[in-house]
């Protein structure tokens, strides 16, 4: 599923129109985006939460080169699933 489908659903149940669909999905995503990018986990009741996790320095290779390559310690995003979505799913 796209965000326009997603975006078109909402519309459609809701009976807002698209662009104000829209413009609300495109500011909880960008909302999201700017609290993890402060260090900050976003917890969705009956959702989940969206955490940084941290991971550390590490010798990776490069296959076709046959050479070593450091990758420095870094954060990446992850989403936990709550239990509801996880029940709905199986």
């Amino acid at each position: 599923m796209t965000k326009a489908e997603i975006v078109a659903r909402i519309s459609k149940k809701t009976g807002i129109e698209k662009v104000a669909v829209q413009a609300t999905v495109e500011e909880m995503m960008n909302t999201i985006k700017e609290t993890m990018s402060e260090g900050n986990q976003v917890y969705l009741r009956g959702f989940g939460t969206f955490e940084i996790k941290h991971r550390a320095a590490k010798t990776g290779r490069n296959i076709t080169k046959n050479t070593s390559v450091e990758i420095p310690e870094h954060n990446i995003p992850k989403f936990k699933p709550s239990k509801e979505f996880l029940n709905m799913v199986k």
